[in-house]
């Protein structure tokens, strides 16, 4: 049971921080979830993350999981999150 438990834990968490990606950014769901699994949970994070760095990272877990299929995120699409997270960063009620 407590395997299960930290199972589900884990599983909490990553939905708290695919929530917290929708409500401070604005994302859709796939989008927050690609962005979790690339070790990105908050708004804060994406607001202070290297855009070609995280392009190159995003890239490599789409190839990694979808294959050779054409990328989903292109620099343009990120540099628009990280507007969005920096401009929600900006606002005094965050």
């Amino acid at each position: 049971m407590l395997c299960r438990g930290g199972a589900l834990e884990r599983q909490l968490r990553k939905l708290r921080g695919q929530a917290r990606l929708l409500v401070e950014v604005g994302l859709q769901p796939e989008e927050a979830a690609l962005l979790l699994y690339a070790g990105i949970a908050t708004g804060k994070g994406l607001a202070e993350a290297s855009p070609q760095q995280l392009l190159t990272q995003l890239g490599r877990l789409e190839r990694s999981l979808l294959g050779m299929a054409p990328p989903r995120v292109d620099a343009a699409t990120l540099s628009r999150w990280i507007r969005q997270a920096r401009s929600a960063a900006s606002r005094p009620w965050n």
